[in-house]
């Protein structure tokens, strides 16, 4: 347990926790998670397999329906095929997906090549199974050099890990990167795990590009799951798709763990897939609109440079200009003005020197928490 890490987020989370409980306001902007309420069809489908008595253990693979609604969602959105049977597995939460994962293709010592900044959960399951991280520079989480990633593979690299949309950055992955990506791994037979869990929450135009749509479920782990597109994050539902040989693997670990996600919390998700997509649409919409204001604004903020994010509901500003590190910025706006973010520092030694900032929470939230914002470097940067 010693190797693994704490979520610098939840550490955030904890200390303005701290302060509301001794009488101080404070606006949280640290916590990814969707401020909407689940969809109504989808409450309703969980509540009529409960209904039925759909209550007890299921395949560790997860449910047939639900396995079949992931292949066909694949198929039209991220326009790769995958067989419901043997390259499917569906977990409680994307989180284990990615531990299975990990524990199922690494060895202690193999190296594990990381586009950073990138979320916290990847160096914690990368060091519980032993393995090492190295972290690969992702400008904003769009772009890398491709040189610099072929001096980082070496004979002991196992695996590449893409997340894009980015946490924390919202950076998107240009289509030729992701096919470098693709070529160099499957040149040299490293898995690429890909991390496609904001790839619905995208904006002007963008659209993410699935590594298994280029070389196949044989050469990567696709991880995805339910809880920021459809906002379900309390009822811990992910998947992965890979070869039957990983897949089996992964299998294999669920069942000597958690052994099967909560039965009629899969029958919802197959409501999700199935039924109209409006409701995605509608909070996309919404993130877009918090998005634009809050780059905008924070762009006028002298010491701050920041980039519209391509997707998710994050904004990584750069505020190396105060000369402070990332973790002195976050812990003085909280003390001194009572907005709660995430230091850069938390994702990765190449996150360095900017602040996380979530947008998925009211405009009325936002707009006064950037006013705190915005007086905090005013102080700052006149003394």
């Amino acid at each position: 347990m010693g190797l693994i890490p704490p979520s610098g987020t939840m550490e955030m989370f904890e200390k303005a926790r701290s302060l509301e409980r001794v009488g101080r306001c404070v606006l949280h902007l640290e916590v990814g998670e969707p401020d909407f309420d689940t969809p109504e069809h989808i409450k309703r489908a969980a509540y009529e397999a409960l209904k039925k008595g759909f209550t007890h253990y299921t395949s560790s693979r997860g449910i047939p329906e639900l396995r079949e609604a992931i292949s066909e969602y694949v198929r039209e959105w991220k326009g790769f095929e995958a067989d419901p049977d043997r390259e499917i597995i569906v977990t409680p939460g994307t989180k284990h997906a990615i531990y299975c994962a990990c524990m199922a293709l690494l060895n202690p010592g193999d190296e594990v090549i990381l586009l950073s900044p990138i979320w916290t959960t990847f160096f914690a399951c990368v060091k519980a199974a032993e393995a090492i991280p190295v972290e690969l520079h992702a400008q904003w989480g769009c772009s890398f050099d491709e040189e610099e990633l072929k001096e980082k593979i070496s004979d002991r690299t196992r695996m590449i890990i893409v997340n894009s949309p980015n946490n924390p950055t919202g950076g998107g992955l240009d289509a030729d990167c992701v096919k470098a990506i693709a070529d160099l791994a499957e040149d040299h037979g490293i898995t690429v795990l890909s991390d496609e869990i904001y790839s619905r929450i995208v904006y002007d135009g963008f659209r993410q590009v699935s590594p298994a749509f280029l070389i196949g479920v044989e050469h990567t782990v696709t991880v995805d799951g339910f809880s920021k597109t459809y906002a379900m994050t309390g009822w811990r539902l992910g998947y992965a798709i890979a070869s039957r040989e990983v897949v089996d693997a992964m299998v294999k670990f669920q069942q000597a763990t958690t052994t099967c996600p909560a039965s009629f919390v899969q029958a919802a998700a197959v409501e999700a897939l199935r039924s109209s997509q409006e409701c995605v649409e509608e909070m996309v919409r919404e993130y877009d609109r918090r998005r634009r204001m809050l780059v905008e604004r924070l762009s006028r903020i002298p010491g701050i440079r920041c980039e519209k994010p391509r997707g998710a509901f994050y904004v990584f500003p750069d505020v190396s200009a105060t000369g402070k590190s990332s973790r002195e910025v976050v812990m003085e706006l909280l003390e001194t003005k009572g907005v709660c973010t995430t230091p850069g520092s938390v994702f990765g030694k190449l996150g360095e020197g900017h602040i996380r900032i979530s947008y998925a929470t009211s405009m009325q939230t936002l707009s006064e928490a950037l006013d705190r914002i915005e007086e905090y470097f005013e102080n700052l940067l006149s003394r």
